[in-house]
């Protein structure tokens, strides 16, 4: 009987840790705007989703690191993207929780600069994105978007860019047309 107190106590002191890293939530005040984000970081799913209340630039968003999908849903354009995640150039769901403690922020390169455009595509079914991205873009056209490569030029007007800021060290930009609009 000892010997099973012993381990339980064990296994309660070594896994609660653990159980603090699956599912974190955060409430991060934006740098020079008008909003906050709501962060929620699911390690065991290996998925980061986001809530932008920027009322200049509102958007929801996930990371599915596992299937390296990046998802948008642009309140202002009525619309979401999905494209693939370059995850060299993505931060890990262990820097994206270690930058949220406010003297962390100075340690992670900016990743500013990366810019999507939207295809003509449009996402048939969600459903085999996963259900955490089906669920919440259901309702909202969504189209592919793919990154583009570094240095090439764009044939796009600016104004149609859309910025995603993600804390204040990962910045993206989801530019073209939205088919439809």
């Amino acid at each position: 009987m000892k010997h099973l107190v012993a381990s339980s106590i064990l296994g309660v002191f070594f896994l609660t840790p653990s159980l603090a890293i699956m599912n974190t939530h955060f409430n991060h005040p934006l740098d020079g705007s008008v909003g906050t984000q709501i962060i929620h970081i699911s390690a065991f799913q290996g998925m980061v989703s986001i809530r932008d209340n920027n009322v200049f630039s509102e958007w929801d968003g996930i990371l599915t690191y596992k299937n390296a999908l990046l998802v948008a849903k642009l309140f202002n354009k009525m619309a979401c993207v999905l494209a693939k995640m370059d995850q060299p150039v993505f931060p890990s769901l262990d820097d994206i929780s270690k930058a949220l403690d406010k003297q962390a922020f100075k340690h992670y390169p900016s990743t500013r600069g990366l810019t999507y455009t939207v295809l003509s595509s449009r996402v048939k079914n969600l459903a085999q994105y996963g259900m955490p991205i089906k669920n919440m873009y259901r309702y909202e056209p969504t189209y592919f978007a793919r990154q583009q490569k570094e240095g090439t030029a764009l044939a796009i007007d600016p104004d149609s860019c859309f910025e995603i800021q993600l804390l204040s060290f990962m910045g993206l930009f989801i530019c073209g047309e939205i088919p439809g609009l």
